[in-house]
């Protein structure tokens, strides 16, 4: 009895280290391919911005063929302030909704939790 014992001990030892092996296998492709995608989106908006400046840039020289360079450069630069400016006032208002990185319900929650668990027959507030 003994002697089998030891073997059921090993084969699950053994088999515990093969799937402990093949987690690890499955973590690494899994993250190597993570790493790839995460690299070629990087290189995809770094070409997106660009192909953004390019545009902008294709704007200036189309109102460059029929006004002064000077101008046509002014009015796309007046453009990306326009538009720099609603971004920024967009994302203030996003933030300023979100209001403090505070789980304020959580911490609501865990009052409520320890005032149940005292007993002192505080409910809600």
């Amino acid at each position: 009895m003994g002697a089998a014992a030891k073997q059921v001990a090993a084969q699950a030892s053994a088999l515990v280290r093969l799937e402990l092996e093949l987690a690890s296998m499955e973590l690494k492709r899994k993250l190597a391919a993570l790493g790839i995608g995460l690299g070629l989106g990087l290189g995809a908006a770094v070409f997106g911005l660009f192909m953004l400046g390019f545009l902008f840039a294709t704007l200036a020289a189309v109102l460059a063929t029929f006004l002064p360079t000077w101008l046509a450069l002014l009015i796309v630069t007046l453009l990306l302030l326009v538009i720099t400016a609603v971004l920024g006032l967009l994302a203030r208002r996003a933030i300023a909704k979100g209001g403090a990185p505070v789980p304020e319900q959580a911490i609501r929650e865990a009052k409520l939790t320890t005032a149940a668990l005292k007993g002192d027959g505080t409910h809600g507030t």
